[in-house]
């Protein structure tokens, strides 16, 4: 038992456009939670986040990318965007790929809400802590463009663009070489101001070829029903919110508890304090 909702999977849908953005890390979250012992019902009323130490933080970047999938809407039928396609033979994935008019973009998202990040050059800072993301996002773009080009049959270029989410702030000294360093809210925007750099018949080539699993991947597996990771990753986040919210008025209740004691008795603790000090 936990508190994620599970569903059998029927058969898979393999063409990557129905992938959900986030699903690899989604997956990783369910899976982790299937590992996690159910809350007491004490839990559940004082407010005891469901999810584990261990998915926390996937937890986290599932919001982020799913945010970012959803402003990647606002692009319009023109571009195509392939979420968490899945690359290379441990596991690993490349959040979003877009095709468009623009160019081909691999996009790096990381949920850094509420913190402030630096840049400058290839150095990034996360509330003062060194991060890698700037190489990695660069090393994903890289290796995109080998996959493209080798089923494409001639070169595709693809720029490496790294989306912070809700970042507190974001200073950028010097934008790093071959990485474009953006916030969630600036980065449709971004997007729709690239001057067209590739032909309608360009863009259908690299499309039809990067919506096939085995372009990323020698051995794709089956990946699980993007439907149903959608609707237990939702009965989650449901979980989590409700945990939050008695959290919130557990706290609240404390404070407004502290400070009914502290009108009533104030007064008469000062007199006692006093009279102490006094004899």
């Amino acid at each position: 038992m936990t508190d994620a909702v599970t569903e059998p999977h029927p058969p898979p849908v393999t063409d990557l456009r129905h992938r959900i953005p986030g699903q690899a890390v989604i997956e990783q979250v369910l899976a982790l939670q299937e590992e996690t012992a159910p809350r007491s019902w004490w839990q559940r009323l004082l407010g005891a986040s469901p999810l584990s130490d261990e998915a926390r933080p996937w937890f986290k970047g599932a919001i982020g990318e799913i945010a970012v999938g959803r402003l990647l809407t606002q692009l319009g039928p023109t571009w195509t965007v392939l979420h968490a396609v899945p690359v290379g033979t441990h596991g690993t994935d490349i959040d979003h790929v877009l095709i468009g008019s623009g160019g081909v973009f691999t996009l790096n998202t990381k949920n850094h809400s509420g913190q402030p990040v630096w840049v400058a050059g290839r150095t990034l800072m996360v509330a003062g802590q060194k991060q890698h993301h700037i190489p990695r996002a660069h090393s994903e773009a890289a290796r995109a463009s080998k996959l493209l080009t080798t089923a494409v049959g001639e070169p595709v270029p693809v720029r490496a663009v790294l989306v912070l989410v809700s970042p507190k702030s974001l200073t950028v000294k010097q934008q790093p070489t071959g990485v474009t360093v953006l916030t969630d809210r600036q980065l449709v925007r971004w997007l729709r101001r690239r001057r067209p750099i590739l032909t309608p018949d360009m863009i259908t080539r690299i499309t039809s070829v990067a919506e096939r699993p085995g372009t990323w991947h020698n051995n794709p597996q089956p990946p699980l029903d993007p439907a149903v990771l959608q609707r237990c990753f939702t009965a989650l986040q449901r979980s989590v919110r409700t945990a939050r919210r008695r959290r919130q008025l557990w706290r609240a209740g404390l404070q407004l508890g502290a400070i009914i004691a502290v009108l009533a008795y104030g007064p008469r603790l000062i007199d006692v304090v006093l009279s102490a000090a006094l004899f």
